[in-house]
């Protein structure tokens, strides 16, 4: 499987789990001139800015430390999705979505609620 099909299928499955969870997915791959925003949701009343991390098995995955060199990407980036929807007044935090393939079919997903904030 090729990189941009696992990132794919890895948002593909991020999304998938994001609505079975009742948050309500809007945008994917959102583009702007500060870079790309995996999935836009709503939470209820919160925007939620996703990131989606795939990686094969034979990678190591783990929790990789919000640096706030991340801080200042993530909240570029929802600054201007809010000023591109006009909806600066709307309060939104950040989830890390990270999924583990280990198989052709099964992915272990691990969901990191208000990860700015953790």
């Amino acid at each position: 499987m090729s990189k941009k099909s696992l990132k794919s299928r890895g948002e593909d499955a991020a999304a998938a789990y994001l609505e079975r969870c009742g948050i309500c997915v809007v945008e994917r791959s959102w583009h702007c001139d500060a870079g790309v925003i995996d999935i836009i949701a709503f939470d209820v009343d919160t925007l939620v800015v996703v990131d989606v991390k795939t990686r094969r098995a034979a990678q190591q995955v783990g929790s990789q430390a919000v640096t706030p060199a991340v801080t200042r990407r993530v909240i570029k980036l929802a600054e201007a999705y809010l000023e591109y929807a006009e909806l600066q007044d709307k309060a939104w935090r950040y989830d890390r979505i990270e999924l583990l393939v280990i198989s052709e079919d099964r992915a272990l997903l691990r969901h990191h609620r208000d990860a700015l904030n953790a």
